[in-house]
């Protein structure tokens, strides 16, 4: 399993547009309905701190995020655009959950 943490400040002009990207990237995700995939995305405080949470169960998972044409675009746009504090990546380890992540 491979977790991804990403956070970063948008411009305050730019949160409605990021919402939309993030809400067309999450509308292809769930068309492909793939069990791999675990991915949220949160708004801090402040209405312009993005969180995005992606667990992912295997590489190919992950790859096929990355690959997704709303997701290329996504990232296209937020860099172009959007950004006020750049992306942050962390992986993450999980050291307990309530729920099974990846269950079919």
């Amino acid at each position: 399993m491979k977790i991804i943490r990403v956070t970063y400040v948008t411009k305050q002009s730019y949160v409605e547009q990021n919402k939309a990207n993030i809400s067309k990237v999450m509308a292809a995700m769930r068309e492909l309905a793939n069990p791999g995939i675990n991915y949220h995305v949160c708004l801090g405080a402040d209405g312009k701190s993005f969180t995005h949470l992606a667990f992912f169960r295997q590489d190919e998972d992950e790859k096929m995020l990355l690959e997704l044409p709303e997701f290329k675009q996504f990232q296209l746009q937020l860099k172009a655009e959007g950004i006020e504090i750049p992306p942050k990546q962390e992986l993450l380890e999980l050291v307990g959950s309530t729920i099974d992540i990846f269950r079919s």
